[in-house]
């Protein structure tokens, strides 16, 4: 055979033994699995990534959920407690930060009332909160932070009105109705702050008719206690906040007056007490007693409309059994400043050592407002009803022994209502 035939043959025989090979090579399914799995393998570690990712970020939700939830909690209790919307929110930012949430990642919203939802109301507090969390294996994708927010409110439950309001936390009988007392309380309760196991206490001939009686510590009352809505007394509950604890005193510095020997009276800084033993009329303002005594003889008559007394520098109070009083506190029409005293008839200066106001009167005495003295023991041994009912008594301890009538539902004699706080609850 010539060479240039066996070439050809060689050639030929070559070249289909590649395209045998290379027909083989692609009907053989060997190793594909490994490329398939290759190619795939980018988009399987992106979605194990993405779920890794989303799983931490469920669970910082998670966390900063359940920092919401105690912050709003514990916020309710400090507003159940009389603190201020500025010391509500700076108690909520510290409880969240405390239990879980990244201050630094995030941010925090109070507000009291909540804004929105079924609560939006003086005895809630909603918080918000937010956290920018990082990304791990999605940051192949994005760069940016994923935010998760949370949002809690929390409310606390009105367990009744009081018309007189013990705020002692530790004294025995820090509220105590006695002797031959008989106290009428028409929807509204009575309320001992104190902590003592004799916290409020009824006895001697004592008659006392009121829808519930609640104190923070024990309950010492006989049958004399009649109760017109609960079924039992409510010994070791919580305690009620002052409701005039944010009240600001009023302006004292005003020059020293006298009062005139006849005519009406005004409104003004009575250096050393005030004494009254005729029938006078009060005009409107507010009366400073700076120090001294404000004394009403046994022949006094008074009577007054949005007025407020201020007792300060150690002054006291001297109400002979047969003075007359016809007196009604400052409403939120009246002028300022004694719109700001809206409903309070006496105020106490809060720096006045522990002393005892004593308040005598006849029975045809009408004092229409709250007697408040947070720093000091009020004895009532008079016969004293507001308008309406409408009269308070709020001191850190109260005496009773006169005769008197109490009511609620007083807003248009400029009176607030004293709420009792029953429990906490997260509701939304």
């Amino acid at each position: 055979m010539r060479a240039g035939t066996k070439r050809r043959v060689f050639d030929m025989r070559f070249g289909s033994g590649v395209v045998r090979s290379l027909s083989r090579w692609l009907r053989s399914r060997r190793g594909n699995v490994a490329i398939i799995s290759g190619l795939a393998m980018p988009c399987l570690i992106g979605f194990c990534g993405m779920g890794a990712d989303a799983g931490y970020w469920y669970y910082r939700q998670r966390i900063v959920q359940g920092a919401a939830d105690i912050a709003a909690y514990n916020a309710a209790i400090a507003l159940e407690n009389g603190s201020s919307k500025s010391a509500v929110s700076t108690g909520a930012s510290s409880d969240a930060a405390t239990n879980g949430w990244n201050s630094s990642n995030g941010t925090i919203t109070v507000n009291t009332p909540p804004t929105s939802g079924t609560h939006e109301n003086n005895t809630s507090v909603e918080v918000i909160l937010s956290e920018n969390e990082s990304r791990f294996f999605t940051n192949l994708f994005s760069s940016s932070t994923v935010k998760v927010s949370t949002r809690a409110v929390a409310t606390w439950n009105q367990a009744g009105d009081a018309c007189i309001l013990a705020l002692d936390k530790s004294a025995p009988a820090a509220l105590k109705l006695w002797g031959n007392t008989s106290e009428v309380l028409a929807g509204c309760d009575i309320m001992s702050d104190s902590l003592n196991a004799n916290s409020l206490a009824v006895g001697g001939s004592a008659s006392v008719s009121t829808p519930c009686a609640i104190a923070a510590g024990g309950i010492s009352a006989t049958t004399g206690l009649t109760l017109t809505s609960c079924t039992k007394t409510s010994p070791y509950s919580n305690d009620a906040p002052d409701p005039y604890s944010s009240l600001p005193a009023p302006d004292t510095s005003g020059p020293c007056i006298s009062p005139p020997n006849s005519g009406n009276l005004s409104a003004g800084n009575y250096c050393g007490g005030l004494t009254i033993q005729d029938t006078r009329t009060l005009n409107s303002g507010i009366y400073v007693i700076n120090g001294g005594t404000l004394k009403l003889n046994a022949n006094a008559n008074i009577t007054g409309s949005n007025v407020m007394f201020y007792l300060t520098n150690g002054a006291s109070i001297s109400i002979n059994g047969n003075a007359q009083m016809n007196l009604s506190a400052p409403t939120q029409s009246s002028p300022s400043p004694l719109s700001t005293y809206s409903g309070i008839l006496f105020f106490g200066d809060r720096t006045m050592a522990m002393a005892t106001q004593k308040m005598n009167g006849n029975a045809s005495s009408t004092v229409t407002g709250a007697i408040y003295f947070p720093s000091q023991q009020v004895e009532i041994d008079g016969n004293y009803s507001g308008q309406n009912g409408c009269m308070q008594i709020i001191a850190d301890k109260i005496y009773i022994t006169g005769n008197s009538h109490f009511g609620v539902n007083c807003s248009s004699y400029g009176m607030s209502n004293v709420p009792i706080p029953g429990g906490v609850s997260l509701v939304e």
